[in-house]
């Protein structure tokens, strides 16, 4: 699946079949279903895992919250990175590692 493809799936009812934790966390987040996408990542239990559950607490607001779960991750934060940027990053990353 490529980045276009899994946008295209956002207007879907359901999420495609086959997706993993990661990319259906992702999915709901984009359709505005953030508590569902913040459950998911919380229940990973992985540094992939934290980064979308730094991401999440990032576009809630909550800059101390997300700068915890980067430590976490083992990732900067994403200092003048539109979320938007991080989005599509976070995606394609787990597009091409299959997560």
């Amino acid at each position: 699946m490529t980045l276009a493809d899994f946008r295209q799936t956002l207007d879907h009812e359901t999420a495609p079949a086959g997706l993993g934790e990661h990319l259906l966390a992702m999915w709901y987040e984009a359709r505005g279903e953030w508590e569902r996408a913040h459950d998911i990542a919380q229940n990973v239990g992985t540094e992939e895992g934290d980064w979308i559950h730094a991401y999440l607490h990032r576009k809630e607001g909550d800059e101390g919250n997300a700068a915890y779960w980067y430590r976490r991750a083992g990732r900067p934060f994403p200092s003048g990175r539109s979320l938007d940027e991080e989005w599509e990053e976070l995606v394609r990353h787990f597009l091409e590692s299959g997560q």
